[in-house]
């Protein structure tokens, strides 16, 4: 094997992909995860602000007043129930919400579902040495550089919040219950907003960034691309039963047009087209069915087990083919070229024993196998 074989500086293909998706080796990006994780969380905490103030405020109110009935009967039980009816649902809904939203963030970015050998033990994952090697190598180096920037990002974010609202702060406890409620609840806002606009700005950078390394950790080489693309492909067996299910196919949806056929002009492998002449129902030839590829070589099968006569006209067959719909009677410019051929069958079924008739194709009418027309021969 050659040396430029054997060097992974391909793009990995998507069935590469897949196939490291389901050993574990998943797109991850934790910033990502983190960043809409927390935006939706904010979202739902925004909206279930004003429950949340109301329920602390009704539970502030049952804590801090007293009356001679509330000494005589002393029962903290009812005030942790009601903090707890109060509180604990929109909690509840916040953190569902939440990990709904993380996980289905996880699994549409990193290109898979749940893999149960993700949870089967492995030893190396208790190899110090390993562990190690994963701290102090390049993707932990990269890990701890993120790190650092993102704790100066979001650090930076919480002083310069907090430098422009410390007086708002600071005055929260003046005022009335429901007033110093409402300034908290608009300072938690206005920080928790900042914070996960530094978080998606994190996560725009990250997300990137780890495309760029799981393809740069999946690269193949030469020789590997030429393998899947040979297992893709298939063996020749493969191969075989792949085409003869097609052509089953074909034989199903071209079966009954071939039995009201009466000849099948070829090319000889690639074109056919099963042609009849009925003058009671047309004045001209008309196509019944056609087809190339493996649809022509079902009709040959067709044409074969019917006891149809096969003529092999190479330009005819494509003039036909291309010239014709199924169901529809043939080219004025042809008539001479399929008369002589029906003259040509009827003397079989006579039990004569004719020559091939020459045929001339109009130079207009001639195709290649690609429909092009051909150049016409100058005299």
């Amino acid at each position: 094997m050659s040396e430029s074989a054997a060097e992974k500086t391909l793009e990995p293909t998507a069935k590469k992909k897949q196939d490291a998706a389901k050993n574990g080796d998943v797109l991850r990006s934790r910033e990502l995860t983190t960043a809409v994780g927390m935006a939706v969380g904010a979202g739902v905490l925004m909206l279930a602000a004003p429950l949340l103030a109301e329920g602390l405020a009704r539970i502030a109110i049952a804590c801090l007043r007293f009356d001679r009935a509330s000494l005589e009967a002393f029962r903290p039980g009812l005030v942790a129930g009601l903090a707890a009816r109060t509180m604990l649902p929109p909690i509840l809904a916040i953190g569902a919400v939440t990990i709904v939203t993380t996980v289905l963030v996880q699994v549409l970015s990193g290109q898979g579902g749940f893999n149960p050998s993700a949870l089967a033990f492995k030893g190396t994952r208790l190899n110090p040495i390993g562990g190690l090697k994963r701290i102090i190598g390049t993707q932990g180096l990269i890990e701890l550089g993120k790190s650092l920037l993102k704790l100066a990002l979001l650090g930076g974010i919480a002083w310069f919040w907090i430098a422009g609202n410390l007086a708002a702060v600071l005055g929260i406890g003046r005022g009335s219950l429901s007033a110093q409620l409402g300034h908290a609840q608009a300072a938690a806002a206005g920080l928790v907003a900042a914070l996960v606009a530094g978080l998606l700005a994190i996560a725009a950078i990250d997300y990137p960034l780890q495309v760029w390394q799981r393809n740069r950790r999946l690269r193949m080489s030469l020789q590997e691309l030429r393998d899947e693309t040979k297992q893709a492909e298939g063996s020749p067996e493969m191969k075989a039963a792949r085409r003869q299910r097609q052509r089953d196919l074909a034989r199903g949806s071209i079966g009954k047009a071939m039995k009201e056929a009466q000849f099948v002009i070829v090319n000889p492998m690639h074109f056919a087209v099963a042609l009849t002449w009925d003058p009671a129902l047309a004045p001209a030839p008309v196509v019944l069915a056609k087809g190339r590829g493996e649809t022509a070589l079902a009709m040959r099968e067709i044409a074969a087990e019917e006891g149809l006569p096969v003529l092999e006209y190479p330009a005819l067959a494509r003039s036909v083919y291309f010239t014709t719909r199924t169901r529809q009677m043939v080219r004025e410019e042809l008539y001479v070229a399929i008369a002589a051929l029906v003259a040509f069958v009827m003397s079989l079924k006579r039990g004569e024993t004719p020559r091939l008739p020459r045929i001339e194709v109009p130079g207009a009418l001639r195709f290649d196998a690609e429909g092009n027309p051909e150049p016409i021969a100058k005299p």
